[in-house]
């Protein structure tokens, strides 16, 4: 059996292969509408959510199956006390696969120890979400072609954003990247980040201004400021604010730059952008639910 925990899980063929199959999902739907005929996913979001946990939804109808679960830890058994080592156990009695979202990093790995079914995690605290990673990667590969040979720009929170985390990881094991990080000094990555990058010798720089490095982007990769990871109020307000997208910006981009968001969006990027074709936000959702798919389908055994 066989869990996915972080995008590292899967090494680059098994992830060649997870997107091929996403592809296909894509282009023959028909062909996976009772691959799940019988299976029930269980999703366990401890924290609030409406992409992730919709998209997983849709992705297992979409396959025929059915799906249990709860929305938020007030209404389970958590909000009784009860640990998620339990909850797992009972919950591989009713389910043939979980998708568990918590904000305590490792809870989904726990889980995945004591589960007598496959856990995928969906995102833990500001640690992973591989899930996001899987799209984010399925989608620069279906709009681009490949997945080496980029400057990436990573622009907004990029110390507390697990997706930002959980996509470098995955991306430094292709060739020929570079990274852009572009935050204030307040949000800049974590050391162990730009560490790695170090110790494998992909090239990165830092900087505040993304008006200065916009026309050597080959993908840019928005976040909104996260008012749940912070602890003051004020610092929140003071930086909410300090990146948005809007058409001046873009002027100074590539005409084939993608615009990449794991979403949901405040006001990070002007829905002016909305209408550019370089704008793939939307796009990526929808490769969200494929490659959620194409994951189901590998984790029962099925494709």
């Amino acid at each position: 059996m066989r869990h996915l925990m972080s995008p590292l899980d899967f090494n680059t063929k098994e992830l060649d292969e997870l997107f091929d199959l996403a592809n296909d999902i894509e282009h023959n739907p028909d062909k996976y509408a009772h691959a799940c005929d019988g299976k029930i996913l269980a999703t366990c979001f401890y924290e609030p959510s409406t992409r992730t946990r919709l998209s997983f939804e849709s992705a297992m109808t979409r396959l025929g199956g059915k799906v249990i679960g709860f929305s938020d830890a007030a209404s389970s058994s958590a909000s009784k006390g009860e640990s998620v080592s339990d909850t797992i156990r009972v919950i591989s009695c009713y389910a043939d696969i979980c998708a568990m979202r918590h904000p305590k990093e490792g809870a989904p790995m726990v889980a995945a120890e004591k589960s007598l079914i496959p856990v995928i995690n969906a995102g833990d605290g500001g640690h992973q979400h591989p899930t996001q990673t899987l799209t984010d990667l399925l989608t620069i590969r279906s709009l681009k072609g490949s997945l080496g040979g980029y400057t990436i720009g990573l622009c907004g929170d990029l110390k507390f954003g697990r997706t930002v985390h959980s996509l470098i990881g995955a991306l430094v094991r292709y060739s020929d990247i570079r990274f852009v990080f572009i935050s204030p000094e307040e949000l800049r990555v974590p050391d162990y980040i730009t560490e790695l990058l170090k110790n494998k010798g992909i090239p990165y720089e830092e900087v505040i201004r993304l008006e200065n490095v916009m026309p050597q982007l080959d993908l840019l990769y928005m976040t909104r400021v996260q008012k749940e990871r912070f602890f003051n109020e004020e610092d929140y307000v003071r930086l909410k604010d300090f990146y948005i997208l809007n058409t001046d910006k873009m002027a100074l981009a590539k005409k084939d730059m993608l615009v990449l968001h794991p979403l949901p969006r405040v006001n990070e990027i002007s829905v002016e952008i909305d209408d550019d074709p370089r704008a793939a936000y939307f796009r990526q959702a929808q490769y969200g639910v494929y490659v959620r798919m194409a994951l189901i389908l590998t984790l029962l055994e099925l494709a």
